[in-house]
């Protein structure tokens, strides 16, 4: 009976130190460590108690006063030796593995002479050698397979460790049977309860987590070696970084050559990660992060690597792959996955990702798997992103160019290559002009003229997206002065992106640009599209009432292509909605968007609000919006972006001798003039050369 007690005792404890660490597996870094803490710890009073029970003579556990106590020594020593050299068998590190094992031999020797003489003695019939070896060699394996990760296959993980928690088990309480005959002290059994109470909280801590990632088997085989910290590590999310991911991707490559295997390169950028830094704080994106990595750990399978090589940039190796479907399949998962809310306390944050994916071997090297899966990325962020994309040939051009141009964009701000184009703004009955808008250009000096489709999402992702954006507000604020001086008083707009409205001294920045070249604030308009101006966040709501308590003529642009709230959209200091070009274009044929014009202008009207339309580039689409009471109007049809030289000689214009100046500037996108064209100068030839672009703050 009393073997059977600490044979149950023995195997419970131990079978929960092996659930608590596998649960491990899938916290982050301070989790995990405590997690395993934990599991030594249990471990160790599960090899502990049976020798207290009984208290052979000659052992520490028959040891008087404190030095009984040194027992634990030997016991915690062997628990964690047994994780360590687990850990380094499933990473693979086989010397790491050969020198835990060792060592796990060497104390489980100690453990037994200290705790359990009395094993010897049993096994002597079977001779020196394998009398002693023989159960130490069981007992440290047991102990190290009991800490493996599981893998998927059949249970066999589980089935493993359960070998593990009865041989471990068996060994201790065998080598109880010469002692069966000593008194039990009655302090053993208030030892039992607190053991008991340390097993129920531990089966319960095991239900809370649930399954690690690695029950299910879809574990990176690098986890194991990047959660046990070092260089190799990310100590944020504890997946391996890029060093250990090439040295896995190398070796992998081996193997798929000798036996004639293919494998896939997965580059992992996360979509919107940057505003949650942005708007809620790095603390929140930490959390985030370290969350993606537990979501990769879950999905990666037990030969795949998972890595953290940037702040939200990750790869994923899949050896062995069969097909490319099979990646797709892989690569359609991992963006459902991450793009599934993240919980932040009691916060939601919504992310996706876009994934890039190049196969080996299909014509390159290894170390070129990398760039191409990054190149692929690209493309699938260029596509919409949240969505994969494979690599094919000409992403190599794409990828060269982009780094190239990303290279030059460093040096654009500082060799003043940067240049803001004007498009004016006409009142829709008089043909005035109101404002104008600064749409931004890039004089790269190989390239000539650079759109803004062309860099905007290389500064984005470089870190030039905010230096950029100040540029533009500081650059506009001079030539609105600049125009001022000259006897030009018009309205300049700028655009505010997302980036911009969620940057908490984003109004202390305008303000000051408008005192350094004393602007009054109601000269400056910030156009801020649909999308972002409806953003339920601090952040955002916060800039857009201090502007607005500025004086700034605010705008909200592109209005029709997002998903405005009434109730927001009331409580905005906003002063002007401007209707979206893909509505004024279907103006003269479609029904459909002649009544979305007609809504939008009489909400806006009712909310007190002016409204401007964009793209018109006909007199038709212009006698449209004028019956239907538009304000202002924008396009084709009256001027193309040009240099602010330009658009002070057109605007001026407008006061009679100069005239013909103005139509002989843009006469191939208004009515045909009767009156003779001027020389045009080189500002009306880059006027009339430059197509429109892309806003950008």
């Amino acid at each position: 009976m009393l073997l059977a007690v600490c044979f149950a005792v023995t195997a419970s404890l131990l079978w929960l130190a092996a659930g608590v660490a596998a649960r491990a597996e899938s916290r982050s870094r301070l989790l995990s460590l405590a997690l395993r803490g934990s599991a030594v710890l249990l471990a160790a009073c599960a090899l502990w108690w049976p020798p207290h029970l009984l208290q052979a003579e000659g052992t520490l556990a028959a040891a008087a006063g404190p030095r009984a106590m040194l027992g634990w020594l030997p016991v915690l020593g062997l628990a964690l030796l047994a994780l360590a050299t687990a850990r380094a068998a499933a990473a693979r590190a086989v010397a790491g593995a050969l020198a835990g094992g060792v060592a796990t031999l060497v104390l489980s020797y100690a453990f037994v002479m200290l705790m359990l003489p009395g094993l010897f003695n049993i096994v002597a019939p079977l001779g020196r050698v394998a009398g002693e070896g023989l159960p130490l060699v069981l007992l440290a394996l047991a102990l190290v397979v009991l800490f493996l990760p599981s893998r998927r296959a059949s249970g066999f993980g589980a089935a493993l460790r359960a070998g593990g928690t009865l041989a471990a088990a068996g060994v201790v309480v065998l080598a109880l049977l010469p002692a069966l005959h000593q008194p039990v002290p009655a302090a053993a059994w208030h030892e039992l309860a607190v053991l008991a109470v340390l097993g129920a909280l531990a089966g319960v801590l095991c239900a809370v987590l649930g399954p690690g990632a690695e029950s299910d088997g879809r574990v990176s085989s690098a986890a194991p070696r990047a959660l046990r910290g070092g260089p190799t590590t990310d100590a944020l999310t504890g997946l391996p970084m890029r060093q250990f991911f090439e040295e896995r991707l190398a070796s992998a490559a081996r193997r798929c050559e000798s036996k004639k295997q293919r494998m896939a390169v997965l580059f992992i950028d996360l979509d919107g990660f940057k505003p949650v830094n942005d708007t809620y704080g790095h603390a929140v994106g930490d959390r985030v992060l370290e969350q993606v990595g537990i979501r990769l750990r879950s999905i990666a399978r037990a030969a795949d690597v998972a890595a953290r090589v940037g702040g939200d940039e990750f790869l994923m190796l899949l050896p062995g792959v069969s097909s490319q479907d099979s990646v797709a399949r892989v690569a359609k998962a991992l963006i459902e996955l991450l793009s599934r809310p993240y919980k932040v306390d009691e916060r939601e944050v919504n992310i996706s990702c876009s994934v890039g994916v190049a196969l080996y071997p299909d014509g390159c090297k290894p170390n070129k798997l990398v760039p191409r899966a990054d190149a692929a990325m690209y493309a699938a962020k260029r596509a919409g992103g949240t969505r994969h994309a494979f690599f094919l040939p000409e992403m190599d051009h794409d990828a060269k160019q982009n780094f190239e141009l990303a290279r030059d964009l460093r040096r654009a701000l500082a060799n003043n290559e940067l240049e803001l184009y004007f498009q004016p703004k006409v009142d829709a009955r008089s043909g005035q002009v109101t404002a104008a808008e600064a749409l931004l250009r890039w004089n790269h000096p190989r390239l000539g003229v650079v759109m803004p489709d062309e860099f905007i999402t290389l500064a984005e992702r470089s870190g030039q997206i905010g230096a950029m954006g100040d540029w533009v507000i500081e650059a506009a604020c001079k030539q609105a002065r600049a125009w001022r001086d000259k006897g030009l008083r018009m309205r300049v707009a700028i655009n505010l992106s997302a980036h911009q409205m969620r940057q908490d001294d984003i109004a202390d920045r305008i303000t000051e640009a408008l005192e350094r070249h004393k602007i009054r604030p109601s000269l400056l308009t910030c156009e801020i599209t649909e999308s972002t101006a409806m953003e339920d966040t601090r952040a955002t709501q916060q800039t857009f009432r201090r502007l607005g308590e500025m004086g700034v003529h605010l705008s909200i642009d592109d209005f029709g292509t997002g998903h405005s709230s009434l109730a927001y959209l009331r409580k905005l200091p906003a002063e002007e909605l401007k209707i979206d070009r893909m509505f004024v274009q279907d103006l003269e044929h479609s029904a459909d968007a002649r009544a979305v014009v007609d809504a939008v202008v009489k909400l806006a009207h009712a909310l007190g609000l002016k409204v401007v339309a964009e793209g018109v580039e006909n007199p038709r689409q212009h006698h449209i919006l004028a019956e239907m009471g538009c304000d202002e109007l924008q396009g084709y049809l009256f001027a193309r972006p040009m240099t602010a030289r330009a658009l002070l000689l057109w605007a001026l214009g407008d006061r009679g001798e100069a005239a013909a100046f103005r139509n002989s500037l843009f006469g191939e996108t208004r009515q045909a003039s009767r009156l003779t064209p001027l020389p045009a100068s080189r500002e009306m030839r880059e006027a009339r050369q430059a197509p429109e672009a892309r806003k950008v703050a």
